[in-house]
């Protein structure tokens, strides 16, 4: 018997030795795809085979890098850009999941409203930004709004189906044991959907980027948006590059907490 459970113990441990060779063979093969893409970028540009001008490079974007870090304006606009995106994906995730649990409880609220929903995830969001901006003002609070709505309708439409397609039975049997509609929510229905929650998180850090990235196109004076469209309309095509770079970096730091976040409901 314990030489079966030393022979079982020592196999699930070489296990688990080549699942953690794949996953290190595999994140090494995409931080060398990565540098040999710049590494390209920049020998392209080097030899001018593309133009720099219109393309930038890596060595460019990293001058542009050092120069807003030397004038203090990198950290202003980064923590700005941060900050919203940061309420606006938490308050669109909040808003999102109440919203559905109400829908979820009041059927006949979810039937009227389901087609009003849907439409108002197929409207261009940014055809809103005017009036955004007159209701909320030209500042901070604009943007915000503009994450929120890009965000929460696809969180609510996201999330409650998750609710709906919990087993029936399931459902059925928790009633005829007297459960309520608050028991059935918070003992079987919230339980089910964790993953569909995360899911719906890993949906809305890139959602709540875009509505930001979109609320300082229109009226903010600070940001990684901000330095985007002034650097395209002075054809400061580095400093477009680099804010962009910057923003894909801060956008994969937020998806990565969302996946220690998943392992650790997962646990």
């Amino acid at each position: 018997m314990k030489k079966t459970q030393r022979r079982v113990s020592e196999e699930h441990l070489r296990y688990l030795k080549k699942q953690r060779g794949k996953s290190a063979f595999v994140v090494a093969m995409q931080i060398i795809l990565l540098v040999q893409f710049f590494l390209v970028w920049e020998v392209l540009a080097s030899y001018e085979v593309i133009d720099s001008f219109i393309f930038s490079s890596p060595s460019k974007m990293w001058e542009s890098f050092l120069s807003l870090s030397r004038e203090g304006g990198l950290w202003r606009h980064v923590s700005a850009t941060l900050l919203e995106t940061v309420i606006g994906f938490v308050s669109a995730t909040a808003i999102g999941l109440v919203i559905a649990v109400i829908l979820w409880s009041v059927e006949p609220l979810r039937l009227i409203l389901e087609p009003y929903i849907v439409v108002l995830n197929a409207l261009p969001k940014i055809a809103l930004g005017p009036i955004i901006i007159i209701w909320v003002g030209a500042g901070k609070g604009a943007i915000i709004v503009m994450a929120i709505l890009i965000s929460v309708i696809i969180t609510v439409i996201n999330i409650l189906n998750g609710f709906l397609s919990v087993d029936k039975d399931k459902i059925l049997l928790m009633k005829t044991l007297s459960a309520s509609r608050a028991q059935i929510l918070f003992k079987l229905v919230l339980p089910s959907n964790l993953s569909n929650i995360i899911a719906a998180l890993k949906v809305n850090v890139g959602m709540a980027w875009v509505g930001t990235i979109m609320g300082e196109y229109l009226v903010s004076r600070e940001g990684l948006g901000y330095l985007i469209v002034y650097g395209g309309q002075v054809f400061n095509l580095s400093l477009v590059m680099c804010s962009t770079v910057i923003l894909t970096v801060l956008a994969a730091v937020m998806y990565f907490c969302v996946l220690i976040l998943e392992k650790a409901v997962a646990k």
